[in-house]
């Protein structure tokens, strides 16, 4: 029990503390208030058990750093815990004659769990501490061509050494003035880690040393929570709040990568995609506080894995200190906004992306800044002009001839070697499958291959299907991942008013481009376009579970399988393949990372129409010697872009493997 006197300083340092952070607090709001669109907040009950699971569950930071997660469970659950365990002991210390629970198994519980958390916060804040300041991991840097606030070289140590000393004092005081409350009762089994303290400490101190350490432990340990609120939003630990929050308030995706399309019919907007930081969307202002700076996504990201100058994870760093310089003073508020490519990100890292989805589905507490990136090429594409020139020649291929090859040759070339007559729409008006052949399947030779093979697989077993022939046109899928959604915009309306036509809004779609498949099914509809489509391992998949494909399954060879991007961690789909695959024969080896973990093959986000930007090693070929590793002899794709990108890895390596999509195992295994 606190002393009057104590009660009454108690209660000033608690006002003062609050009208500071109504000051800190407020100034995080009102940088998060500048950004484009808005909080989401519909659905909210949905939104309110989303942000608890998140809170609970760390977001699944156990994907990846198992040892690191564990200890991090035990820090972030012994500190939620401890909300609980403050707010009682500050009722408890300034309430006269309350006591939580006493004398009940319930009270005798909550003990025991406080004192457990006590022991796994201190145990987690001690192997942070070691792991950053002892054993310097490296995960936790960042390499020198990598863009990165100069304050933050420094200052991402310095608030992480901060937070521990933090959140080590709270816990270690708090402990010390239980362990006095204990000695002073004579022991108690319910707090097994603060008895053995006041039985190996504090056996035969006199009650007035006690008292003085409660005191002194409570000051202490409750002070330095009331101090700490308004500095709150000044450390990374602001992620404990802002994590969860982001999950409730961001919008709804499809997929992890889902871009937002833009509105080129409002005459009132001024700038699409993002030049400085208030261009960005709320949601991703809301990433710049809930960034943990673990660097997660900067591991799973293939431009930071092969050298380039690209760090998802430095991105997002660097917001957080722009906009921390300009919350204590350091930058003008009213001042003109610095362009992010002056202090975010470097024009090189822009173009480095491959706008995989990778450092999406590594966040542990949902940030994307694949789509920051997208609005910063955005901006770059349609404000300023200025991109690379080889996109150009894809640009005016798609604008001009439909499609990013330039190509002027007949989309149904690819058919003229088979033995059947593939049926347009025109001439089949009563299909059941549209095959979408995509720009690859009809002009790229490797492509049409892959073509021929599932045209043959449906054909066999006796699926209904046309294509659209001539009247075809790329998606669009290339165009707006390198920044030109005004391209990518024109051509979705053009293929949502051509399929509609045909009458494919009643009937399916299926392809062999994972990308087709994502634009198609998961972008198409926000234009008015909904379609029923399967990507070609799907449709397989469940021929031959139905018994309309018959394989013969002398397909021995050791093979694996790489998953594309859009298909596995856009679109989970991830055992369809691998179903097909088996059906055949062979003998699935996996890679280290694969299904939504897997590597890119570095031909997305625009890559393949453009000189990869420099560093340690190309994409391709980091992805290409993971799945040779694997000791398989045949690599399996499902992506025309993986395809090439792997085929042209194998022979630069001297062809140690076969590459080879399903469909064309799965043909090999009809004959």
């Amino acid at each position: 029990m606190l002393t009057p006197i104590e009660k009454i300083l108690f209660s000033l340092l608690v006002v003062i503390s609050l009208v500071a952070a109504l000051n800190t607090w407020g100034q995080m709001a009102h940088i998060i208030e500048r950004g484009q669109g808005k909080l989401y907040t519909d659905h909210l009950l949905r939104r309110l058990w989303e942000g608890f699971l998140a809170l609970f569950t760390q977001g699944s930071i156990l994907r990846r750093r198992k040892l690191t997660s564990i200890f991090h469970f035990g820090v972030a659950w012994g500190f939620i815990f401890y909300g609980l365990v403050n707010a009682i002991e500050v009722a408890e210390a300034m309430i006269s004659g309350f006591e939580f629970l006493p004398d009940s198994i319930l009270g005798d519980l909550y003990r025991l769990a406080a004192d457990l958390f006590s022991v796994a916060v201190l145990a987690g804040i001690f192997y942070f501490l070691i792991r950053r300041f002892a054993f310097k991991d490296k995960a936790l840097t960042f390499r020198d061509n990598i863009k990165l606030d100069e304050k933050a070289k420094d200052g991402i140590a310095t608030d992480s050494l901060i937070v521990i000393v933090f959140i080590g004092l709270h816990i270690g005081f708090r402990v010390i003035a239980t362990s006095a409350l204990v000695a002073g009762a004579g022991g108690d089994p319910w707090q097994p880690f603060a008895n053995w303290i006041a039985q190996i400490f504090l056996s035969g101190a006199s009650p007035d040393l006690l008292n003085a350490l409660w005191h002194a432990g409570w000051w202490i340990a409750i002070g330095l929570v009331v101090l700490f609120i308004p500095y709150f939003p000044y450390t990374k630990h602001l992620h404990l709040i802002t994590g969860p929050l982001n999950y409730m308030t961001s919008p709804e995706r499809t997929y992890i990568g889902q871009l937002e399309t833009l509105d080129f019919e409002d005459e009132s907007i001024e700038q699409f995609g993002a030049n400085n930081i208030f261009d960005l969307d709320k949601t991703r202002l809301m990433d710049t506080f809930a960034c943990i700076m673990c660097n997660r996504c900067q591991d799973a990201c293939p431009a930071y894995f092969t050298g380039k100058e690209l760090s998802p994870a430095a991105l997002e760093v660097n917001k957080r200190y722009y906009v921390k310089e300009m919350m204590v003073g350091q930058i003008d508020k009213d001042a003109p906004p610095i362009p992010l490519m002056e202090f975010a990100i470097s024009e090189s890292a822009v173009w480095a992306c491959t706008a995989c989805g990778a450092c999406i589905e590594a966040c542990p507490v949902d940030n994307t800044p694949m789509l920051d990136i997208m609005d910063i090429r955005r901006d770059r594409v349609l404000m300023e002009s200025d991109f690379p020139q080889e996109l150009k020649g894809a640009f005016v291929g798609m604008e001009r001839m439909g499609n990013p090859w330039q190509s002027t040759d007949s989309r149904m070339a690819w058919a003229e070697p088979l033995e059947f007559k593939v049926p347009t729409v025109e001439e089949n008006p009563d299909f059941e499958y549209l095959l979408w052949v995509g720009c690859a399947g009809a002009f790229n030779p490797d492509s049409q291959e892959v073509t021929r093979a599932l045209a043959t697989i449906l054909h066999e077993s006796g699926i209904n299907f046309a294509v659209l022939g001539e009247a075809e046109t790329c998606t669009g899928d290339s165009a707006r991942r390198a920044g030109n959604e005004y391209l990518y915009y024109e051509m979705a309306l053009g293929n949502i008013e051509t399929l509609n036509a045909a009458g494919v809004d009643k009937k399916r779609i299926v392809t062999s481009c994972p990308h087709c498949f994502t634009t198609i099914g998961k972008e198409y509809g926000e234009l008015g376009g909904h379609y029923d489509i399967f990507h070609h391992t799907q449709l397989i998949a469940d021929l031959v579970g139905k018994g309309k494909l018959q394989l013969n399954s002398k397909i021995l060879e050791k093979t694996t399988f790489h998953d594309p991007c859009y298909l596995g961690r856009m679109n989970g789909v991830i055992e369809a393949p691998r179903q097909a695959l088996t059906q055949t024969g062979a003998a699935l080896v996996e890679m280290p990372r694969h299904g939504k973990k897997s590597f890119c093959c570095g031909a997305g986000g625009a890559q393949y129409w453009k000189e990869e930007e420099d560093g340690a090693q190309a994409v391709s070929l980091a992805r290409f010697e993971e799945a040779a590793a694997t000791g398989a002899e045949t690599l399996a794709v499902g992506c025309p872009f993986c395809n090439t990108m792997m085929g042209d890895a194998n022979r630069e390596k001297g062809e140690p493997m076969q590459v080879k999509d399903v469909a064309q195992i799965v043909l090999e295994a009809m004959k």
